[in-house]
């Protein structure tokens, strides 16, 4: 009896390079899911005070970025620039207990008077264009810069 000849439609069993990929893309899919599910575990374990810090920073630069685009596209209205340096000046009051470890470093403290020095100075008399605004801005700026420089 002669031998059958394979039929095309005849199935071929996977290579193992092809299991080892199976294997190794199930493996990736499953390490992804690990990890997402302990990270989200550790982020819910920061409370608010893990948060302030970074809170307060981000929303001191979205009032200097207000106020920075007023000056760069020339629109100055006072009372739009009144309200960011208000809030500023608010903040301001907030950067030692954000920051609980530097409340005692001279340096810090120094950095966030002079912070509040430059706000009270510029609410003292508010900015009626964009000159004095830039002037505003870059003193609370350099202030920003100085206290970044020397703690970071």
């Amino acid at each position: 009896m002669p031998t059958p000849e394979p039929s095309s439609s005849a199935r071929t069993p996977p290579s193992a390079a092809a299991r080892y990929a199976v294997v190794f893309v199930l493996g990736l899919v499953v390490g992804v899911f690990a990890l997402v599910v302990v990270l989200r575990a550790l982020e819910s374990r920061r409370d608010w005070q893990d948060h302030y810090p970074g809170a307060l920073m981000r929303l001191y630069q979205a009032h200097m970025a207000g106020l920075q685009t007023a000056v760069d596209t020339g629109r100055c209205p006072s009372a739009d620039s009144t309200a960011h340096l208000r809030a500023l000046r608010l903040l301001s009051d907030d950067l030692e207990p954000a920051f609980p470890e530097l409340r005692d470093h001279r340096g810090f403290s120094a950095h966030a008077d002079a912070a509040r020095r430059a706000l009270d100075t510029a609410l003292a008399t508010p900015p009626s264009d964009c000159a004095e605004l830039r002037v505003a801005v870059d003193a609370v700026g350099e202030t920003c810069s100085g206290c970044h420089r020397d703690l970071r």
